[in-house]
């Protein structure tokens, strides 16, 4: 009995990701290895690599627990192969005990540590005689610290729900703009957006959260139009598709990302430009900006759970000055009268409202614009559901400031402020 190449590639990914601690995983399933791999094989990689991300804390705790000397650190490719074979054991019903614990061990006899084969193999089979991971674990599988700065911003209740959303698959929802044969649910704010509900999108279909979405529907109407920030140009096209006859100008940093982004969207109306958002070479030129700022990622967990396990309340203090300065560089572009939308997918007040209470200090004559009238606008005219102003700001909730919270509805946690030049 040979190790599968699933699990094979499983393990030289986490193993990857344990030495490589910046890189991501979303990058990491896409490379050539795993898109070797059959369909089958393919899905049973992902599980497992997304898995041990999702459950890395709870799994190593387990295994501790299972060590007879705890206080010895394993080396990585042990440390690995454990966590793959406890997830398969504590989580995965469909995969026999025998075969995660037989592979886990040949996975360490192959690599330079197979002294440890005896040990994974005695810890593995009393894992298998553990109780299973359930839903109660999912606050455990997060930082403390991350889970009480939640429940202390936004109440015990919505942190938890946020813990439990991160610990599953986050569904795959699409930009409908033409008819599909296709198993869907309508999303919960954007009338485009759709959940899949079976089976795999075909090719074309452009896959995009719900939150990423509805933050491009609510930049709204432009004739000259900036994207701060715009790869990998999800909501570029939205922007597009809402105004066809405006001029667009998408910038980013990086010109890898901004030329793979020019290949998807071939259109005229866009121009593209490799620049520094934080030192835009603009001067009141664009009547609507979209500065969607690099962050954390925290309200991505679900689908980029190696976060969790990098990030610090530190992080978010060099985030913040790094956007205060790309506000203030987007602010000056903004021509008068304009709006500017500024975004994150960040939960932390540090990257989104005291970034633009910053900004707005640094920079008179601009002013906060409420959401719900704008939104209300946009339930008219059909671009989202009836009741959305009501779903994001319950109960009349002072609403300069938007939030989407992962658990609170199927989707990436998302902020959004809406500035004006008066």
């Amino acid at each position: 009995m040979s190790i599968s190449p699933a699990r094979r590639i499983a393990f030289d990914l986490l193993l990857e990701l344990r030495r490589k601690p910046d890189s991501h995983s979303d990058v990491l399933l896409r490379s050539k290895p795993v898109e070797a791999l059959s369909g089958l094989d393919k899905n049973l990689a992902t599980t497992l690599v997304m898995g041990v991300l999702r459950w890395q804390l709870v799994l190593q705790q387990r295994i501790i627990q299972s060590l007879t000397k705890p206080g010895n650190r394993l080396a990585d490719p042990v440390q690995v192969s454990l966590e793959l074979g406890a997830l398969q054991l504590l989580l995965l019903d469909r995969i026999p005990a025998h075969a995660a614990i037989f592979e886990s061990v040949e996975l360490v006899k192959h690599s330079e540590n197979s002294y440890a084969a005896g040990m994974v193999n005695a810890v593995l089979r009393k894992l298998a005689k553990g109780q299973k991971l359930e839903a109660g674990d999912a606050l455990a599988a997060h930082p403390p610290w991350m889970v009480e700065r939640w429940a202390a911003a936004f109440g015990r209740e919505t942190a938890e729900a946020i813990c439990r959303y991160d610990q599953l698959p986050p569904p795959t929802t699409i930009r409908l703009t033409s008819p599909q044969d296709l198993h869907l649910e309508p999303g919960v704010f954007v009338t485009r957006a759709q959940r899949l509900v079976a089976g795999e999108p075909p090719t074309g279909v452009r896959i995009q959260d719900e939150g990423s979405q509805l933050i491009a529907e609510l930049a709204g109407l432009g004739t000259r139009i900036l994207d701060c920030c715009a790869a990998p140009g999800g909501k570029t096209a939205i922007l597009a598709e809402r105004n066809p006859d405006a001029s667009i100008t998408a910038c980013d940093i990086n010109p890898a990302r901004l030329k793979a982004m020019q290949r998807n969207l071939k259109s005229p109306a866009i121009r593209f430009r490799v620049l520094d958002a934080t030192e835009l070479p603009f001067h009141k030129e664009f009547d609507l900006v979209l500065c969607d700022a690099p962050c954390s990622g925290t309200g991505t967990l679900a689908r980029n759970p190696e976060i969790k396990h990098r990030t610090s309340v530190e992080d978010f203090r060099r985030q913040h000055e790094r956007q205060v300065r790309l506000l203030g560089s987007a602010m000056r572009a903004l021509s008068d009268g304009g709006r500017l939308v500024y975004s994150t997918c960040s939960l932390e007040a540090e990257e989104n409202e005291t970034v633009v209470v910053e900004a707005l200090e640094a920079q008179k004559g601009f002013r906060l614009l409420p959401w719900g009238e704008q939104i209300r606008v946009l339930e008219r005219e059909g671009t989202l559901h009836a009741g959305t102003a009501e779903r994001l700001f319950p109960g009349g909730a002072p609403d300069h400031f938007l939030r989407t919270f992962p658990g609170l509805y199927p989707g990436d946690g998302f902020f959004a402020a809406c500035l004006t030049r008066d």
